[in-house]
């Protein structure tokens, strides 16, 4: 949505005229006098949530979205029973959807909006954000007089302040995390010593950061509260207690230590948790608190440096995928543990994964991620879009914008999969299931299948759905599932100067798609992709992944 460039609102810091000619002996040459009256705000405009007007307070802001909009966001926070962080998720959440061209976000649960990302501001300081404690100062005022009233006052206002330093710690934690970043692109801007080090070093670095990010809760708390993930382990596990029964579990990467307790409590006789990140040390006290630490060993370590207390596991479970599923290559590590640990015949859990890949058309997502810079409140900002095109997006994708029936581009087998494999270029053919104007770009997304044995196949084009009807445990992070927490990855096409051209339902695309680590030992991922319709219809990119 290109932003407006008129309102009819005062602009910030303007001072009405009947405010300067306070009195007609007013002098306004006087500088003493005229500093009396003009105030000294240096607060940033409000801008509404539905479009790019600027609003003089959130009062009027938050009155016109209720009016012209239907979104009340005082009944949506009594509704929901939304604190604090909750609202500025929610403020979060809706600009993003509204960014991304949804002018009627569902607001229907806070499950739609919970992942700390939307703690992350879309607008680069929301007056909204630091506004939200007008909000609860006009319930105050609305509050009935008396004793109870007052009470309640009391009780809001010690509220407001704790939440006022929640939020304050909030904003600085952003801010830390936009430095951070800052320092991370100044680098890579501006090569010094840190580019001249040792590749091996630089690993070594990036690597200690990989694991020190596993540390925090936010990551744990979204991968637990993603149903989808987090039930297809637990209804394995519990569905086939017979596997688990007096066997030897080793969970690699464990994390808070979940799908130990899992395999524990489905009657495993001992299951070893790896992890080498301080969340280990959570992990010990979960595991004691809840009484299972006779069954489960905690080790902190990557799994290529550790001793387990046994030569050979029975079972190898890990939730190891990453975005685009091979992202963080951390299925390396589990291939390592399964060549070094598991007994002839052990059993991976999952035991199968699929990677797909499908046409994407979306020219509102575009507009609103690319063309967003040809006209940012009035000013052309054409130098934000160097590069643009460079970098895989990782996003939900409305299904309206999957032109064609997915293509399976790889089958793992993990049970004999190797480290080498991870690493191809590999052929698809897709047929275009509706007219585009445009091809934009491509989605990719995978599913994972649980197996019950390591003889157990699954045909190449299986669907989940398919799978779960015949009794199996599996599940699709694409577009036509439930939304998980890898969402989707998306390559946008960079066409240059020429223009796309439109395509017709029924046209094939016939391409090849290829992974490779950014350097030997990296956990960052290029993707490519190569494609065809036809003789004038055709291209070849490359995106990271990081």
């Amino acid at each position: 949505m290109a932003p407006s460039t008129q309102s009819t609102d005062l602009p910030v810091n303007e001072v009405p005229a009947d405010v300067r000619s306070v009195s007609d002996e007013s002098d306004i040459s006087n500088e003493e006098g005229w500093e009396d009256v003009e105030p000294e705000d240096d607060s940033q405009p409000v801008v509404g949530l539905f479009s790019d007007t600027i609003f003089p307070d959130i009062r009027s802001m938050l009155k016109e979205c209720k009016e012209k909009n239907n979104f009340d966001l005082r009944k949506i926070q009594k509704d929901l029973d939304l604190d604090f962080l909750d609202t500025i998720k929610l403020v979060n959440y809706v600009r993003s959807e509204v960014k991304a061209g949804n002018q009627t976000p569902d607001v229907s649960s806070k499950a739609k909006f919970e992942d700390d990302a939307y703690l992350k501001p879309v607008l680069e300081d929301d007056a909204v954000l630091y506004s939200l404690d007008d909000i609860t100062e006009d319930q105050n005022e609305q509050a009935a007089p008396g004793t109870e009233a007052e009470r309640k006052v009391l009780e809001l206002q010690e509220e407001l302040e704790r939440l006022q330093t929640q939020f304050s710690e909030y904003r600085l934690a952003v801010q830390k995390s936009m430095d951070d970043q800052l320092d991370k692109e100044d680098e890579k801007l501006e090569p010094g010593e840190n580019a001249k080090r040792p590749v091996k070093d630089r690993l070594e670095d990036a690597d200690a950061d990989y694991f020190t990010s596993y540390s925090y809760n936010a990551i744990h708390e979204s991968m637990l509260k993603d149903a989808i993930r987090t039930d297809a382990y637990r209804d394995f596990v519990y569905e086939n207690k017979n596997l688990f029964k007096d066997k030897v579990v080793l969970d690699v990467g464990c994390g808070t230590g979940i799908l130990s307790m899992f395999c524990a409590k489905a009657g495993a006789k001992k299951v070893i948790s790896v992890d080498n990140s301080n969340i280990i040390d959570r992990a010990r006290e979960i595991v004691y608190d809840n009484g299972l630490g006779d069954v489960i060993t905690c080790i902190r370590g990557k799994i290529e440096e550790v001793t387990l207390p046994v030569e050979q596991v029975d079972i190898i479970i890990s939730e190891w995928m990453g975005y685009a599923l091979l992202f963080e290559a951390m299925f390396d590590s589990v291939i390592y543990a399964r060549d070094r640990y598991l007994a002839p015949g052990g059993l991976m859990v999952p035991s199968h994964a699929t990677l797909r890949v499908a046409p994407y058309a979306d020219p509102d997502f575009v507009a609103s991620h690319i063309s967003f810079w040809n006209n940012v409140y009035g000013f052309k900002m054409n130098a934000m879009k160097m590069n643009i095109h460079d970098e895989a997006l990782v996003r939900h994708v409305p299904t309206t914008s999957i032109a064609a029936d997915s293509a399976v581009f790889l089958s793992l087998p993990l049970h004999t999969i190797t480290v080498d494999e991870l690493t191809f270029l590999k052929d698809f053919k897709v047929t275009l299931s509706q007219d585009i104007d445009a091809l934009d770009g491509w989605a990719i997304w995978f599913d994972m299948f649980f197996m019950p044995s390591a003889d157990s196949t699954v045909p190449s084009d299986a669907v989940p759905a398919d799978m779960q009807k015949k009794g199996y445990v599996a599940f699709t992070t694409g577009p036509f599932g439930t939304e998980t927490h890898w969402q989707q990855t998306i390559c946008l096409i960079d066409h240059g100067k020429e223009e796309p051209r439109a395509l017709k339902k029924g046209q094939v695309i016939t391409g090849q798609i290829g992974y490779q680590k950014k350097e030997q030992g990296s956990r960052l991922l290029d993707l490519s992709i190569q494609w065809q319709v036809d003789e004038n219809s055709k291209g070849a990119q490359r995106w990271s992944l990081q």
